[in-house]
């Protein structure tokens, strides 16, 4: 029987039998006694009124009134004059301690790559346009609505992608996702039943991609990279269908597409083969003006892809796909199937934040945070590792740095963490990580100036005695 409680308790899910042996109130002190010591009940949560439990299970007062007698005997309840009875503060059993803590190792300063500055994350304004969204909003947007996502959120970002990425997004082609990762996840499904593969991915390129598209079955073929971007030749002597390329500022090493590399990719995509634009950064340019994306050149061979994992949380789960017109229909098949659409609240949210403004406020400020922060790290990099080569600085929210052949780099983060400073290897972002050049991917968008300093100091501490430089 489901115990309401109405304002006077939470909601309890409680059976008692009347043809079991067991007298009916030792079946309820038992039950209540059982959630509390499994957590179900937490601590401090107030019971119903002894009248409303009774009333809702159909047994008299008195017998309530005895079962919250017993387990306050017992120290399970507490009974306070004018807070009514509520649960006393016991320790749970049922799960290993260890269980409930976080065990993952902690680190002083994180240099985990491609985090944005979730510190910074806009919430009073998201909650203003949270409660815009609401009040203006249809009561039928909060239904089952079409898995492609809100036509007003699809308006809104059509408007937005025109004017900052010169992006030609009807919203009919928009597909809200939950994030790249999904996108392209989805868009495995749909390149492999389409006989749009292999998919070449960058090399080296962003490995969890390359991962997602293998977990859908879907082959791969590498592709290099060098100072001018995609290597385009090698791409079209390959046996690919599709490329996932990040052309605006290469990942891991921030290079841009050049020009003549450009076209000859739309070249490429125009015999018949597709491109999968990701522009996971482009908002964040600071010492070169924005490229536009590939998307507006050949909207019918390139799908665009986007979200707001790097503009304002990777927590929010919102992303973005434009499409050409025969994909569209596949997509939002295959995006509805996986789980029938996004958060209505979000995309309320996020159209509202869109159309007030408040979306470019936000990036103009985060643009001004993180040169500085950039502009530490370099200064910090040029101080403590001088032989080093720093990539990728004109934009983004990470540097990529490359040492000397033979660079002792595993010891070198192996160190790092014994003195609680994370990295990340570049090689881990090779097909072949064994023939990857010693690197690191440092991010910078979540720490603060002084935070950068030190760490970057704790991993020229953390060098072998023969690489280190005094300055």
């Amino acid at each position: 029987m489901m115990i309401s409680g109405t304002t006077l308790g939470p909601e309890v899910l409680l059976e008692l039998a009347q043809d079991r042996q067991l007298p009916l109130h030792r079946q309820l002190t038992d039950q209540l006694r059982d959630m509390i010591r499994s957590g179900r009940l937490g601590p401090e949560s107030r019971l119903p009124s002894t009248r409303v439990l009774a009333a809702d299970l159909g047994v008299s007062r008195r017998l309530v009134v005895d079962s919250y007698g017993q387990l306050i005997a017992e120290g399970f309840l507490v009974s306070r004059h004018g807070s009514g009875t509520r649960v006393a503060r016991i320790d749970p059993v049922g799960q290993p301690p260890e269980a409930a803590s976080d065990t993952r190792p902690r680190f002083d300063v994180d240099f985990t790559s491609g985090t944005p500055d979730v510190g910074s994350f806009p919430r009073a304004a998201w909650l203003r346009a949270l409660r815009q969204g609401l009040a203006a909003a249809p009561r039928d947007v909060l239904g089952y609505g079409t898995p492609k996502g809100l036509a007003t959120t699809r308006a809104a970002l059509s408007d937005y992608l025109g004017r900052t990425r010169a992006v030609l997004a009807d919203p009919e082609r928009i597909v809200i996702c939950s994030g790249v990762t999904q996108a392209v996840s989805v868009l495995a499904q749909v390149l492999r039943r389409t006989g749009r593969t292999p998919v070449a991915v960058e090399d080296p390129g962003f490995a969890p991609h390359r991962t997602i598209l293998r977990h859908n079955a879907t082959q791969t073929v590498g592709v290099p990279v060098d100072h001018d971007g995609l290597d385009v030749e090698r791409l079209a002597a390959s046996s690919a269908r599709a490329a996932l390329t990040t052309p605006a500022h290469q990942s891991p090493t921030g290079v841009v597409l050049a020009a003549a590399r450009r076209a000859e990719l739309m070249q490429w995509a125009r015999a018949g083969n597709l491109i999968l634009e990701d522009d996971y950064d482009a908002e964040y340019r600071y010492d070169r003006a924005p490229v536009g994306a590939l998307q507006g050149i050949a909207p019918d061979r390139v799908i665009y892809l986007g979200s707001a994992s790097k503009t304002l949380a990777p927590g929010l789960r919102l992303g973005w796909m434009v499409l050409p017109p025969d994909l569209v229909g596949a997509a939002t098949l295959a995006k509805g199937l996986a789980d029938g659409g996004n958060s209505v609240m979000d995309q309320l949210a996020f159209t509202a934040l869109l159309t007030s403004g408040d979306y470019d406020r936000h990036l103009r400020q985060m643009r001004r945070r993180y040169v500085g922060r950039r502009n530490t790290m370099l200064r910090a990099l040029a101080q403590h590792f001088p032989q080093a080569t720093v990539l990728g600085a004109a934009a983004g929210v990470q540097l990529t740095v490359r040492f000397q052949p033979e660079y002792p780099i595993h010891e070198l983060i192996a160190n790092a963490a014994a003195r609680r400073v994370r990295v990340e290897p570049l090689a881990a972002s090779y097909l072949d990580p064994g023939a990857a050049p010693p690197g690191l991917i440092l991010g910078y968008a979540n720490l603060s100036e002084s935070q950068i300093l030190a760490g970057i100091r704790l991993l020229a501490g953390a060098l072998p005695a023969e690489h280190q430089h005094v300055t």
